[in-house]
């Protein structure tokens, strides 16, 4: 996020404009925690993970009397447009906002877990997909040496992305996401073979959403029926959340920040920057929030074909 804000900042800038940051989103709007950026605030923030602007949910924004307090101190600030970055909750905000004070807004796709449509990638997934592979491989150090069965848990309570794509990446031998319906007959089938064949480790990563209850609930079935079966559970939880951003995370917040404050400039709202083929799209903010992206049926099978 930091990337974009600089990206934002400075482009703003460069028009003649006027950028201000809000602290704490739109419950720091409620408060007027709202101040200039000057390029030189947004120095030397690039490569720091989070957000200098900090982030927070906001109850009091969905009543209409916290939307009015949002809108005057916006007046006071003489603010004339807003940038958001977040996910869907923070789009829905926007749209009910704008159908009651017309302030114009262009969203950036903020969430680690890609679920966003009208974008390739949400910006933090790809640093979050590095940060759990970097940890999955040092899990399977530990497993390799004590011939065990790890279990990962990666974040995505509605979402498997993150599960997906880091599974993959560090060979996981069986990936459990919410977007599919994974069947316990064959996981075991799968473990029974591998100790045959005396395949004795084995990485399993867990979608936090995945419908048999996480990492702990694939654990607590696989005790039931391979009672003999060394089996240990790692849930990575926030840390996924944090560090430096990937190369690839800070292009891609960058350019859609840039890309931002040109289709304000333009006249756009109520639309979501983001990435698709390498070229900076917009999307209703509507169709980001009511529409599940969908999950690539080639990934999906070449899990099952890589993991024998």
């Amino acid at each position: 996020m930091n990337a974009a804000v600089r990206a934002i900042v400075r482009t703003a800038i460069h028009h003649q404009l006027l950028p201000f940051g809000i602290l704490r989103g739109y419950q720091g709007m409620i408060e007027g925690d709202i101040f200039e950026l000057k390029t030189t605030d947004v120095s030397n923030i690039i490569q720091r993970g989070g957000t200098i602007l900090k982030t927070a949910r906001s109850k009091e924004f969905m009543t209409e009397a916290g939307m009015q307090k949002a809108y005057e101190q916006l007046q006071r600030h003489q603010i004339e447009a807003l940038i958001l970055i977040g996910g869907d909750g923070t789009f829905r905000g926007a749209v009910e906002f704008f159908k009651k004070y017309q302030i114009p807004a262009i969203g950036l796709p903020g969430t680690i877990d890609n679920d966003l449509n009208g974008t390739d990638e949400t910006i933090g997934f790809d640093t979050a997909v590095n940060t759990a592979i970097e940890a999955i491989d040092k899990i399977r150090d530990t497993a390799e040496a004590h011939d065990r069965l790890f279990l990962v848990e990666v974040m995505g309570r509605d979402a498997g992305y993150i599960a997906l794509h880091s599974g993959i990446g560090c060979g996981a031998e069986q990936i459990f996401i919410p977007e599919q319906k994974e069947s316990i007959e064959e996981m075991i089938e799968m473990i029974q073979e591998d100790k045959r064949r005396k395949k004795l480790t084995s990485i399993i990563v867990v979608a936090e959403g995945d419908e048999i209850g996480g990492a702990q609930g694939v654990s607590q079935i696989l005790k039931e029926r391979i009672p003999d079966l060394e089996t240990r559970v790692t849930v990575l939880g926030h840390v996924q959340r944090g560090g430096a951003p990937s190369s690839r995370d800070r292009i891609l917040a960058s350019r859609l920040g840039f890309g931002a404050v040109e289709a304000l400039l333009k006249g756009r709202t109520q639309e979501m920057a983001g990435m698709i083929n390498d070229e900076v799209v917009f999307t209703p903010f509507a169709s980001c929030v009511k529409l599940q992206k969908p999950m690539s049926s080639d990934l999906l099978e070449m899990i099952r074909v890589l993991a024998k």
